[in-house]
């Protein structure tokens, strides 16, 4: 009977996985205690039956119960949000082989906010809705020319072609932005407030009308996840298989810029979730992009609700946007996993 290799020295230990059935049970705990520390704190503390009651017979003139009430719309936006760009970062990072790969790898945050300053300072448009068709059509624009411009080069669509096409638009769209933003003041006064990327910007009425885009995003996620699992092999290998790359790459596209425009929109460019949460994800649960898709939509919905959260505690009696916190809790965070990432070899 042969013995137990025992592991070189120098070598890390690669960190057992739990089983998917417990990590799909542990994120969906997660969204649930992240959703009930939203409603339940603020500049008003309320008591968990206070929510209980507001969710199953509401009284407005109840003050506990109307403060759970004003916040089920941030709490709405906040699972929705974060579920979005948490799908969106593993699509990115999928498509374009690329660990650090986030929802503005294509210019989507930068093409939204474009349209965003374009429709303020040519249009006049300062309605929440006209704002978020306007960052939703930008984020469209960008990827379209991000990835046209990637396939016409002699390389194709290849991981680096897209990086260099997004940077590209991105960059153009910085440089517009900028000029337009020196020269018209009051643009500036209105774009400043969206860019910082807050929930409580977005509300149940905007949600729903946008819903259809987040679902016709979220259904071709799931279908282009095994085509994923396929483009993590290499391209020629891809096709050995019989993956149509260009298919998969292009239905994670759009899938993209569906979800994560659509929730740059509602509440403005915020940064660190696409990238962070799905590094976490492919952590516990291994890199099957199955499993990967829609454990990032949990993960990313309950690390944005607890930011916010936070956002509150931080500034009571005012309020810390969320768009900051992300990137103050998220930085380390996400070295932390890169660190952990690397020592295992992931």
């Amino acid at each position: 009977m042969t013995r137990p290799t025992a592991p070189l020295r120098g070598e890390a230990r690669r960190p057992a996985r739990l089983a998917p059935a417990w990590v799909v049970g542990i994120a969906l705990a997660a969204v649930a205690l992240a959703a009930v520390l939203s409603l339940t704190i603020g500049v008003r503390d309320v008591p968990l039956a206070a929510v209980w009651d507001a969710l199953t017979a509401p009284n407005t003139e109840n003050i506990e119960q109307a403060a759970v009430l004003a916040r089920i719309p941030t709490t709405v936006t906040g699972l929705v949000v974060g579920a979005a760009l948490g799908v969106g970062g593993a699509l990115m990072q999928g498509m374009a082989r690329n660990p650090l790969a986030d929802p503005g790898l294509l210019g989507v945050n930068a093409g939204a906010s474009l349209f965003v300053v374009l429709g303020m300072s040519l249009l006049g448009l300062e309605a929440p809705l006209a704002i978020v068709w306007c960052a939703l059509i930008g984020a469209a624009v960008a990827v379209l020319v991000g990835y046209g411009a990637a396939s016409a080069s002699p390389a194709g669509a290849t991981p680096v072609t897209l990086a260099l096409a997004g940077a590209a638009v991105a960059a153009i769209a910085a440089s517009v932005i900028s000029a337009i933003l020196i020269t018209d003041e009051s643009t500036l006064e209105n774009f400043r407030f969206w860019q910082i990327g807050s929930l409580t910007a977005g509300n149940l009425g905007t949600i729903a009308q946008l819903a259809g885009f987040l679902g016709v995003g979220a259904v071709v996620a799931l279908v282009c996840a095994s085509g994923l699992n396929g483009l993590a092999l290499g391209d020629d290998v891809a096709r050995g298989l019989g993956i149509r790359v260009g298919v998969v790459r292009g239905l994670a596209a759009l899938a993209a810029v569906l979800l994560c425009g659509t929730a740059t929109a509602i509440a403005g460019p915020i940064g660190f979730v696409g990238l962070a949460v799905p590094h976490a994800v492919r952590l516990i649960a291994g890199s099957d992009y199955r499993l990967v898709v829609p454990l990032s939509a949990f993960v990313g919905a309950a690390f944005l609700l607890v930011c916010d959260v936070i956002g509150r505690l931080i500034a009571r009696p005012g309020l810390l946007e969320v768009g900051i916190v992300t990137a103050v809790v998220g930085a380390p965070i996400f070295i932390v996993l890169l660190q952990r990432r690397t020592a295992v070899g992931l």
